[in-house]
């Protein structure tokens, strides 16, 4: 008899129980048999189920112990009990024979941002994400300028994928409900994105939304200063007022 699984706080456990909004993901994620796909946080295998009826194999990455047993005794499961902040996906696109992976998940709300900037370390053995995730951060990922979702999360993934918002999902299609909305992001990788040095990139943003209601003269003015740039940038407004592009434009300059 398996006992039933207790959502744990300190793993940021919301499972996905409304079988309406998991067809609808299942749908926009259009799994295909025999694509290597990796399932972050599969929890009670509510996402899980429907994936691997149209894959054939799935390989899921679950930190929790508990619920790493009970997916292990699904033959067509490969099970990684890890962190998926040690998880090295280039080497994981290797060991399945695969040239580039197609990832999912329900994300811990508590550490999303960690997980996709860690993510994009990989960006280049990924076909695509799809991704549960608290609607402000999906809000703040396809964020446009001069807008007050904009910001340094705005930036670095819209230099490397194209994004869309592509479904609203309420709290109440969770055991237990959220205390905030969800949504799911498509995330495509570029397939020629702009050349810079993603360090020097992440440091300028950093510093240009440090202190974001102010104007950029006192803060990405002087680290320009310091760094030797010659080049034109209106350091007149904030940092939200500066598209992508433009920062891009920057660091490759700086590179």
């Amino acid at each position: 008899m398996v006992t039933r699984h207790l959502p744990r706080k300190r793993f940021g456990q919301h499972f996905l129980a409304d079988k309406g909004v998991i067809d609808q993901i299942v749908r926009e994620i259009a799994p295909r048999p025999g694509q290597p796909m990796v399932e972050i946080g599969p929890g009670l295998a509510a996402l899980t189920q429907p994936l691997v009826e149209r894959l054939g194999t799935l390989t899921v990455i679950e930190l929790d112990r508990d619920l790493a047993a009970r997916l292990r005794q699904r033959p067509q499961l490969k099970v990684i009990e890890s962190d998926v902040l040690k998880v090295d996906f280039a080497a994981l696109a290797v060991e399945l024979g695969a040239t580039r992976l197609r990832v999912v998940g329900n994300l811990p709300y508590n550490i999303s941002s960690p997980i996709l900037f860690h993510l994009l370390q990989y960006v280049g053995q990924v076909e695509d994400q799809h991704f549960m995730l608290q609607k402000e951060v999906v809000d703040r990922m396809v964020a446009a300028p001069a807008t007050s979702d904009y910001g340094r999360l705005s930036v670095m993934l819209q230099w490397r994928y194209a994004m869309e918002n592509v479904l609203f999902v309420p709290p109440q299609s969770f055991e237990p409900p959220p205390r905030v909305d969800s949504a799911v992001v498509r995330m495509v990788p570029y397939e020629a994105p702009e050349a810079v040095d993603e360090k020097l990139l992440s440091e300028m943003v950093q510093v240009a939304f440090s202190q974001r209601r102010k104007i950029l003269r006192n803060t990405l003015g002087k680290w320009l200063e310091a760094k030797g740039y010659g080049g034109a940038f209106d350091v007149q407004r904030r940092a939200e007022e500066v598209p992508v592009a433009e920062y891009l434009a920057v660091a490759r300059s700086l590179s």
